[in-house]
């Protein structure tokens, strides 16, 4: 059984509507750009894999050698070698098997890392007035990152997008996934427009969908 959370389905097609007028709206009336970005995962984290398999056919061959009465090295090392390969698939399949194995810090750094290689990635520092914002979400470590580019973070302070980030992580976690989303999206459009009023003949610069 595939249980990988994919950020294509998360959100049902009314949902990505709401979301993407909900960044209509909050980019109205200011020359802020608003994009909001979700994945998987930050990383696939193949260290973890590979541990946590040889730890679940370790398990899985010791358990079978008391059951069969079979408690040498000869029975127990071919077993647990045999028996890696289909845990390995397991945690590929189900990858919050992983999470166990991976600090909170790394999760944090991990996904921070990613969200600023998406930002550059997706032109989001292309803009005109260097006023692009990313929501970056990534599913697995359940953790949000929102990134302000050079105009956004002269003017309005990291504390108040980690603020941002916390609300969202809660959201999702509690499963209001798209209330919080909604709610963190208008807040950002309020920011904008205390700080970046709108100007005649702004274009819209980012897409308003969720990027994927």
């Amino acid at each position: 059984m595939n249980v990988k959370v994919r950020a294509k389905d998360f959100f049902s097609k009314a949902e990505k509507e709401k979301i993407r007028q909900a960044v209509h709206t909050a980019e109205q009336g200011t020359t802020g750009e608003i994009a909001v970005m979700m994945v998987d995962q930050s990383d696939p984290y193949w260290d973890a894999e590979v541990m946590g398999a040889f730890s679940l056919s370790g398990l899985a061959a010791f358990i079978l050698s008391l059951l069969l009465h079979h408690i040498t090295i000869w029975f127990y090392v071919p077993v647990a070698f045999v028996l890696f390969f289909p845990c390995r698939l397991l945690l590929a399949r189900v990858p919050q098997l992983k999470l166990p194995l991976v600090s909170r810090q790394r999760a944090a750094r991990t996904v921070r890392a990613r969200a600023i290689q998406a930002f550059y990635e997706k032109g989001l520092h292309k803009t005109v007035n260097e006023t692009g914002i990313l929501i970056f979400i990534s599913l697995l470590e359940r953790k949000v990152w929102i990134l302000g580019d050079k105009g956004i973070d002269a003017k309005i302070a990291p504390a108040f997008w980690h603020s941002l980030a916390a609300e969202l992580t809660s959201g999702i976690r509690e499963g209001r996934a798209l209330e919080a989303l909604s709610t963190v999206i208008a807040r950002c459009g309020e920011e904008l427009q205390k700080q970046f009023p709108g100007a005649l003949g702004d274009k819209n610069e980012l897409p308003d969908g969720i990027i994927l």
